[in-house]
């Protein structure tokens, strides 16, 4: 009899097929590695998980296994030796790349193509480009692959062989002594720095290294109705990949000039007008600023300061829809900062004409005033 029952560990039945195997193992093995699980027992759990694993993987140790009781045979129980290492990692590697970012094992990993970096410049525009939209170019400076070796850093893009210690792939495994054994790895080849290629000639351009950096020029359109610290991306006009890897994105920063008089809040416009207080109370006509032109804001007699008048649709259009914001104009008095004898007298003879009572809120004022004494 066994010690332990590998496919209980595994939870599993005996006429289980590989694939199953390989499957309960990975669904476990994720579950209980120490650097996810931190509950006690984990890491036991594990290197029993690992140590059916690789009984069971093995056709001739599973064969042994249901025969004896054990992965060696007739000679004894043998069991799982710590310093054999861990079958399951040469065999999935992809679990752990998964979960910590590693190699993996699949063709995309072992290539090591990687996309190239992203960029960000910032621009900065007027008022009406980002309220009407517009059409701008920008020069930025960008890692492109080299057309002269098509990116292989090889004299006429064939200089070079493959590379005999990763076979082309770029990736090489190793083994690495860890808590549970001897642990199987997989990382960037030392010979070709991870390329898969053996440059017999440098490429002139760019001196092997299969990129140079350029200057190039990039046409975009602004959107109307865009807002201050909004990004466009542009995809694939950051530096290029590597290994055939896709391009970086570029990505744009839209700075805004501000307007001289109007004030953006969202896709609306507000404006605060300053008017003579005699406007306010007889009433009149008077010019105001549109997001592109003017118009004539009628203010009726008698208006109160800080009152609001809403010009609905006459604001920023929305970046999604045909829909746009209101233009909200708020009239405040002025009063002058000087009176020459002559108004001063008159405004005397109409502050006597004008009933105390026609003040509203004053006059409530001065009954909450009296009704604290």
């Amino acid at each position: 009899m066994a010690e332990k029952n590998y496919y209980d560990i595994l939870g599993i039945s005996k006429d289980a097929s590989p694939d199953e195997i390989k499957s309960a193992y990975r669904k476990l093995a994720k579950k209980y590695h120490p650097d996810i699980n931190k509950e006690p027992g984990a890491s036991d759990k594990f290197k029993e998980i690992n140590e059916a694993y690789e009984c069971l993987s093995d056709p001739t140790k599973k064969s042994n296994y249901d025969q004896y009781g054990n992965a060696n045979g007739p000679q004894g129980f043998g069991g799982f030796d710590g310093s054999a290492g861990f079958g399951g990692f040469s065999d999935l590697g992809d679990i752990f790349g998964n979960i910590f970012g590693g190699f993996g094992n699949s063709r995309e990993r072992r290539n090591m193509s990687s996309k190239g970096e992203d960029l960000q410049v910032q621009i900065t525009i007027s008022f009406e480009e980002a309220v009407f939209g517009a059409k701008k170019d920008i020069t930025i400076s960008r890692i492109e692959n080299c057309s002269k070796c098509n990116g292989t850093g090889a004299k006429n893009g064939t200089e070079y062989s493959t590379c005999s210690d990763c076979h082309g792939t770029g990736q090489v495994r190793y083994q690495e002594n860890s808590l549970f054994g001897r642990v199987i790895r997989q990382g960037p080849c030392k010979t070709c720095n991870g390329t898969g290629r053996i440059i017999k000639e440098k490429c002139s351009e760019c001196n092997g290294n299969g990129y140079k950096k350029v200057n190039t020029t990039i046409s975009f359109n602004i959107p109307a109705g865009i807002d201050n610290n909004q990004v466009l991306t542009m995809p694939g006009k950051g530096n290029c990949g590597k290994r055939g890897g896709q391009d970086g994105d570029l990505h744009i920063i839209i700075k805004i000039k501000p307007h001289k008089i109007l004030v953006r809040d969202g896709y609306d416009l507000n404006l605060k007008l300053y008017l003579p207080f005699y406007t306010l109370l007889l009433g009149g006509e008077v010019e105001i600023p549109l997001a592109k032109g003017t118009t004539t804001l009628k203010i009726p007699e008698l208006t109160q300061s800080n009152t609001i008048f809403k010009l609905k649709g006459k604001g920023i259009k929305y970046l999604d829809r045909e829909l746009y914001g209101n233009l909200l104009v708020t009239v405040i008095a002025e009063t002058p900062k000087s009176l020459s004898k002559s108004d001063k007298k008159a405004l005397e003879e109409i502050k006597n004409s004008i009933k105390p009572d026609s003040f509203t809120r004053y006059k409530n004022y001065k009954k909450d005033l009296d009704s604290l004494n």
